[in-house]
């Protein structure tokens, strides 16, 4: 049986396109790639939503977007599940929240506590979880594009969560890839991958799998 592996996130798995708006293909999306390294052995599921929080609906953006809400759902719908992979984190740092980068862990580990519930392996048991933090958010976010979301506040919770998760991950238990140096944000919006940054973080994510699983 072939293993599988959700990954779960936001735009940045989503594979939103900061040059036009749009969505790379999936030969260059991370999940896609990863697919391609990992070989016919491995189902790799692509979960991710543009605006998807931990744990909000936005205000400004419309409801679906809590991703602790539609995770039960999500994950039982793939079952069994060998791995989930969830990076989350950047929308839960916007202005309209006001959560800092220790509010942001502690909504994940809620998070990760329901998602051992929900998500299991062939035998009934807990899937493993690769909790990834986020790439923070680069320095110019105030004159880009989406600068009236992220304020300053936001920059620096998104630039301690690799801090939060890393002492998380040691608390639940869990694998934990730093994003950041791993890939790259594009300095268009100063907040999404590059292509470049996609193709770098899927290779990450291969050696990492490879000694979880």
């Amino acid at each position: 049986m072939k293993k599988t592996i959700v990954c779960f996130g936001d735009s940045n798995t989503y594979g939103y396109c900061p040059s036009d708006g749009g969505r790379y293909d999936e030969s260059i999306r991370w999940p896609g790639r990863l697919a391609e390294l990992l070989g016919p052995e491995y189902r790799v599921i692509e979960e991710g939503f543009n605006g998807r929080t931990i744990c909000f609906d936005d205000p400004v953006e419309g409801g679906f977007k809590s991703g602790l809400t539609y995770m039960p759902p999500c994950v039982m719908s793939h079952c069994p599940v060998d791995l989930t992979v969830v990076m989350l984190g950047t929308n839960d740092t916007k202005s309209r929240f006001g959560m800092s980068a220790m509010a942001i862990a502690q909504a994940m580990m809620h998070f990760l506590r329901q998602l051992r519930t929900y998500a299991l392996d062939a035998g009934g048991k807990s899937a493993k979880i690769l909790l990834v933090a986020p790439p923070p958010l680069l320095e110019g976010i105030s004159g880009c594009r989406y600068g009236q979301c992220f304020g300053a506040d936001s920059l620096a919770a998104s630039q301690k969560l690799k801090d939060e998760y890393l002492r998380l991950s040691k608390l639940m238990r869990c694998d934990f890839l730093d994003a950041g140096p791993v890939s790259e944000i594009s300095t268009i919006d100063c907040t999404h991958l590059t292509a470049a940054g996609h193709t770098r973080l899927a290779q990450a994510m291969f050696q990492k799998i490879h000694e979880i699983l």
